[in-house]
């Protein structure tokens, strides 16, 4: 499965979007098998592409998950508790409730092949896998510092 953010999600059914041939060239490249995204994430989009096209992009949405094609990371109550940790670690950043999502999410499964994590708001986060499991910041400057336990 493919750890997908907001972003992609909104780019995939907002072909006004600057990002959405991109990602829809991107999804076409990626394995089948549904994408993994976490409710902050999916509430996010909501709203979003309720903002720029209302009900009926909303709908597109509840299609791809009715569909199977996108699924939900059930948070475990430790992940949200980690959730809050990496919020206030990041607060300058700042880290938002979705963000948190995905970092807990890739930390916990291992993850290894997330679709971009980088909100407007985090920028330079790329969740890499490390043998650990644990997320860290790309290599972008100003983005040095590692997401630990």
């Amino acid at each position: 499965m493919i750890l997908t953010d907001t972003g992609p999600l909104v780019a995939l059914l907002d072909a006004d979007d600057a990002h959405h041939a991109a990602c829809a060239a991107a999804l076409q490249s990626l394995p089948p098998g549904p994408l993994l995204t976490t409710w902050p994430c999916f509430t996010e989009a909501m709203y979003l592409l309720g903002a720029v096209g209302g009900y009926r992009y909303q709908t597109e949405l509840w299609k791809l998950r009715s569909s199977g094609r996108l699924v939900f990371h059930e948070l475990t109550s430790d992940e949200s508790d980690r959730m809050v940790v990496l919020m206030d670690k990041y607060r300058d950043t700042p880290m938002d409730l979705a963000d948190a999502s995905l970092v807990v999410v890739a930390e916990s499964r291992k993850h290894g092949r997330p679709w971009p994590v980088a909100s407007p708001r985090f920028l330079g986060l790329t969740l890499a896998t490390q043998p650990t499991g644990r997320a860290t910041r790309s290599s972008t400057p100003g983005c040095k510092r590692r997401l630990t336990k």
